[in-house]
């Protein structure tokens, strides 16, 4: 039986590991499409940039990378996996799936020579705002002559990715899926690929729109909880309590409760952008989210915050900022993971260097790191003496909590890896 063709646009975060997934279960012929040459490269050569990506799964499931757009002309299935960011204005930067949807529209073959007419299902995996996948995206392919109806021969959906970098459970394979449909038809028909090769259960949505909002709810739940812990953290601090102290004691009720702790602020792709997605929805219907804005508005000020408990913290050793030397430990957006993608490591070590401090960092997962102004720095172990230690990304591989004392005069532990016991000398969120 001839395979199926299956081509995945954009081979990052959610793109490389669904590709794989896909190629490992032996009835697809599995492509990659992504503009960047070097990922390209990589692919092909079976070398992995994603650490949940392993290169031998990468080598077994065959799948081949491409820049070529016209790939897309045989292909049965096509899941978009492209970035949904935020413009500066913090509007959605929507251009990379309609620029990505137009390529896929341009060169799709719905005939096929001879056998005639063929039925091809688009998936859409890029979070965007409630209604897009039903008013933008099949606007596109309805453009380009590929009706989409029940009878085909187009159907699309939209199944929200899920992925959390770093998570040793829960991966492409088995984390449940919810999927909706712009028909029902074509809901079944991206249920039945998904389940075609993932074990994880497929929660069925009466719409693409309702599977959308899922996404929105899932992380908005998360921003604005983060954000009431890190309101925690600024109560905490005026009262001369330990937060995380107040937030352990308190997870211990049976029910009722889910832990949430402060951090240095928001990063990674999704808990950052995807409410923004929804409050300007809403603003579109005369509603104002005031819960997403408040906790958005006390997240994005905690890389302040963090810069400012820096300088209290030198301040009880007589030092300011400028001339410090500080040491960071941990730079990426969350722990034992690579990903720096919206880190608040980035705004809080700009902010550091304005201040004319001198700083050096290690991570074990980012060797490299390009600061927000080009500048590159390079990962060093901590050896000699530091006026001040700031965690960042409480990382497995970082130096001990009690080397990490050692080593810096004062520290700022903003992720609670010194444990409370080792009170001395730490400034804590």
């Amino acid at each position: 039986m001839e395979k199926q063709n299956v081509l995945i646009v954009g081979g990052g975060y959610v793109g490389l590991p669904l590709a794989v997934e896909a190629g490992l279960a032996g009835v697809y012929s599995v492509k990659v499409l992504d503009n960047d040459e070097e990922k390209v490269k990589k692919i092909n050569s079976g070398v992995s940039y994603i650490e949940d990506v392993q290169e031998a799964s990468l080598l077994e499931s065959d799948i081949v990378a491409t820049t070529d757009k016209t790939i897309a002309g045989d292909a049965d299935v096509v899941v978009i996996c492209v970035p949904t960011p935020l413009r500066k204005t913090k509007d959605p930067d929507i251009s990379y799936v309609v620029n990505a949807a137009r390529e896929v529209a341009e060169n799709l073959d719905l005939e096929r020579g001879s056998m005639g007419p063929r039925e091809v299902l688009i998936i859409l995996e890029s979070t965007v705002y409630p209604g897009f996948t039903r008013e933008v995206l099949v606007s596109i392919f309805e453009d380009a002559g590929c009706p989409v109806s029940d009878r085909g021969p187009l159907h699309i959906a939209f199944s929200p990715e899920r992925v959390d970098p770093g998570n040793s459970t829960y991966c492409t394979h088995n984390t449940p899926r919810v999927v909706g449909g712009v028909t029902d038809t074509c809901r079944d028909k991206a249920i039945s690929f998904y389940r075609s090769f993932l074990s994880a259960e497929i929660v069925p949505m009466s719409s693409c729109d309702a599977a959308e909002m899922v996404k929105l709810l899932e992380n908005s739940f998360r921003a604005v909880n983060i954000g009431m812990a890190n309101e925690l953290a600024l109560i905490c601090s005026r009262l001369g309590l330990s937060t995380r102290e107040i937030v352990d004691g308190a997870k211990t009720k049976p029910f009722g409760f889910m832990p949430f702790y402060p951090g240095p602020g928001l990063g990674g792709h999704c808990i950052p952008v995807d409410p923004l997605y929804l409050s300007w929805k809403m603003k579109g219907k005369g509603y104002r989210t005031r819960f997403i804005d408040v906790a958005d508005e006390i997240n994005t000020r905690m890389p302040e915050y963090v810069v400012d408990l820096v300088s209290r913290a030198l301040n009880s050793i007589d030092r300011a900022i400028r001339h410090s030397y500080i040491f960071v430990y941990g730079v990426a957006y969350k722990e034992n993971t690579s990903d720096v993608r919206e880190s608040p490591a980035l705004l809080i070590m700009e902010e550091l260097t304005r201040r004319g401090a001198y700083l050096r960092y290690i991570d074990p997962f980012v060797p490299k790191l390009r600061m927000l102004d080009g500048t590159e720095l390079e990962s060093v172990e901590h050896k000699g003496s530091s006026d001040c230690g700031l965690i960042l990304a409480a990382h497995r591989g970082l130096p001990v909590p009690k080397e990490v004392l050692s080593r810096n005069r004062v520290v700022v532990d903003t992720r609670g890896y010194i444990p409370l016991a080792l009170s001395a000398a730490v400034y804590r969120l």
